[in-house]
């Protein structure tokens, strides 16, 4: 992952966005309108930036309330309802608060069953489409008889936090589900989700990979945007 200064941080990975996602569901948009540029004041200090941080995330919250989960407009995704942005901007937001926890040194928790729809979302924005032409390395994702198997080991009831991913010929495919697998990645929904997304190690004792552990990394340095 790219390092930014905070106030960068703040304004390209999460002020924007915030601001970018809500003028899409504003317009009910048919195609993705130019990227927000709306920016704090120049020099403005880490107050400034959080109220900005917050005004937009208010003026998001706002806007999708308004709008509901179900008007249809343009997404980066198959569902083609407004409903997939307050769902992206969760997970954004989710993974981004983890980065700020790691910079800070301070610990990381997060509701397992919002972890797990962020894990489910990251599949099947990987495997559309979409991704997969504007991300030619997802193509090497590829090859029967491999597999992975994620397993959050938390004791939630019906969490069902665990997924199996299959390589096969034209791709890799993937379900809820427990099996036999290549490699498994077990440990806390909220440090499995952050090594799927490469925000921490898979080599770190916050969770345990088992077996061959060179078909995670193999997915682990392909599967991203």
């Amino acid at each position: 992952m790219t390092l930014l200064t905070h106030d960068l941080y703040c304004r390209h990975l999460l002020g924007r966005a915030q601001r970018w996602y809500a003028a899409n569901v504003r317009a009910r948009a048919a195609e993705p309108l130019p990227f927000v540029e709306e920016s704090p004041a120049e020099n403005a200090g880490p107050a400034a930036l959080g109220a900005w941080l917050a005004e937009g995330a208010v003026r998001l919250s706002e806007t999708l309330r308004e709008a509901g989960p179900d008007e249809e407009m343009w997404t980066w995704g198959t569902a083609r309802r407004t409903g997939f942005w307050a769902r992206r901007a969760v997970h954004e937001t989710l993974v981004h608060r983890a980065d700020a926890a790691a910079a800070t040194e301070r610990g990381f928790t997060a509701d397992p069953w919002v972890a797990a729809d962020a894990v489910d979302e990251w599949l099947e924005m990987l495997s559309s489409p979409q991704a997969r032409t504007h991300r030619p390395q997802l193509a090497e994702l590829r090859g029967p008889g491999r597999s992975i198997h994620l397993h959050a080991t938390d004791e939630v009831a019906d969490l069902n936090g665990e997924w199996v991913i299959e390589f096969g010929e034209d791709g890799f495919t993937w379900r809820r589900n427990h099996a036999k697998v290549t490699v498994a990645l077990r440990g806390p929904m909220a440090n499995v989700l952050r090594v799927f997304y490469r925000r921490l190690p898979a080599v770190s004792d916050r969770v345990e990979v088992l077996g061959d552990a060179r078909l995670l990394d193999f997915w682990l340095e392909r599967a991203t945007f």
